[in-house]
């Protein structure tokens, strides 16, 4: 019989099991000897009885922490936290598991913010992430091996990462030397290496998730080799991302280049059933515009019911957005998509101090200007307040920004 497999010599659990029959056996006795004690009012018989009580619970104690203790050890080998941390973990785990199902959507470092907050609210979060970027060392390895460029999905999977420090920091590490290295982070070279052994970009992003322990998943909006293509305003224009915002002039409009280029399945899966959606922080025309100007996804977004929060950024973009407000940034979202493409807009109102500002005098951004009235007078809902976080950069705060973010979702639910 299979019972008879927990009496092999070596499992350390046979002593742990007849200590846990004595303890309990103790504890029988302890109450029969209750019972006559309370009969015979005899106070050493209650001292003996309490004293053999304690002794009982402590050996059943003992036993059931002993065997638990093997199982976490056969399961767990050589566990980092206590056990006590260990079950806490998988319990908040659990509970996230029935958070709401969020879509966020974007690209670069505003998006791995975004997903830093929202993780402590739950683990049904896809991350869908532009596949333009031409830039650096995500844009060499694009032109050079023909894969997606990864910098932003490795962002969006280190924000997402349950793994420890050490491995998150591998991940990150950029090379500062090196002939053909220097440039290169070690993240983007692991992704694109798995990429090549598994011959999928999408099971390289999967497998990675696993490294990292993520809460969620990471996807491309893409799989298709696009381009970003941007029309100026005095007629020129300009392919690929770099090319587009080193021009610094004012952007007409923005399109894909093919026009035809296809979302991923998982990615129109996600949307679909999503209870949520959160488009940006980000760079408005490099990072979030290119995930919407692919047309299953903005088809696939036009059907969800899901309540859908356009995150603006604090700061204007050299080449981008440069003295745009806030409802310039909305206005350009809209013109490029549809209005009822956002529900809600959510902006910061926080006074940036003026050494801060300072720092940002020679790259020519400024705080975007909240200007709340414009959202009102074309009948857009807004969220105002204060989600930054200001150090030597103004950035939004991971924590504030995500809660400003459920606390809305939360008085949607409730109308």
């Amino acid at each position: 019989m299979k019972f008879f497999r927990w009496l092999y010599p070596g499992l350390g659990i046979k002593r742990w099991v007849m200590l846990a029959v004595l303890g309990m056996g103790i504890l029988v006795l302890v109450a029969l000897s209750a019972i006559k004690t309370m009969s015979q009012q005899s106070a050493i018989l209650a001292s003996l009885a309490t004293a053999f009580l304690v002794f009982g619970i402590f050996l059943v104690y003992s036993s059931l922490k002993n065997i638990v203790r093997i199982f976490v050890r056969a399961l767990m080998p050589e566990p980092q936290e206590h056990l006590a941390d260990i079950v806490y973990q998988s319990r908040k785990r659990d509970f996230l598991s029935r958070g709401p199902r969020v879509v966020a959507i974007g690209g670069g470092t505003g998006l791995s913010v975004l997903l830093q907050g929202l993780k402590t609210y739950t683990n049904n979060i896809a991350a869908v992430v532009t596949v333009t970027d031409t830039g650096g060392s995500s844009g060499r390895l694009r032109d050079e091996l023909d894969v997606p460029p990864p910098g932003d999905m490795r962002n969006c999977l280190v924000a997402l990462a349950d793994a420890e420090p050490l491995i998150r920091d591998l991940f990150q590490y950029r090379f500062e030397d090196g002939t053909g290295l220097k440039g290169h982070s070690f993240g983007n070279l692991f992704i694109t290496a798995l990429s090549k052994v598994t011959g999928d970009f999408e099971r390289a992003i999967r497998e990675s998730s696993k490294v990292l322990a993520i809460r969620g998943r990471v996807l491309p909006s893409s799989l298709d080799k696009v381009s970003l293509v941007g029309e100026f305003e005095d007629g020129t224009v300009a392919e690929g991302e770099t090319l587009i915002t080193s021009r610094r002039k004012s952007i007409r409009q923005l399109s894909l280049k093919p026009l035809d280029c296809k979302a991923t399945a998982e990615v129109l899966e996600a949307i679909e059933n999503a209870e949520l959606v959160v488009i940006g922080p980000g760079s408005l025309y490099t990072s979030i515009l290119p995930n919407l100007l692919i047309r299953d996804i903005f088809d696939r977004l036009m059907d969800s019911d899901a309540h859908k929060i356009f995150v603006i950024n604090a700061m204007t973009q050299l080449g981008e957005t440069e003295s745009m407000s806030a409802f310039d940034h909305l206005r350009v979202l809209v013109a490029h998509t549809n209005p009822k493409i956002v529900d809600s807009s959510l902006i910061n109102d926080q006074t940036i101090p003026a050494e801060v500002l300072m720092r940002y005098s020679g790259t020519h951004s400024i705080p975007v200007l909240p200007d709340v009235e414009r959202f009102s007078e074309h009948g857009f809902r807004v969220i105002a307040g204060s989600h930054l976080r200001i150090d030597t950069q103004v950035r939004h705060d991971p924590v504030k920004l995500a809660k400003a973010i459920m606390d809305e979702y939360a008085s949607i639910l409730k109308q």
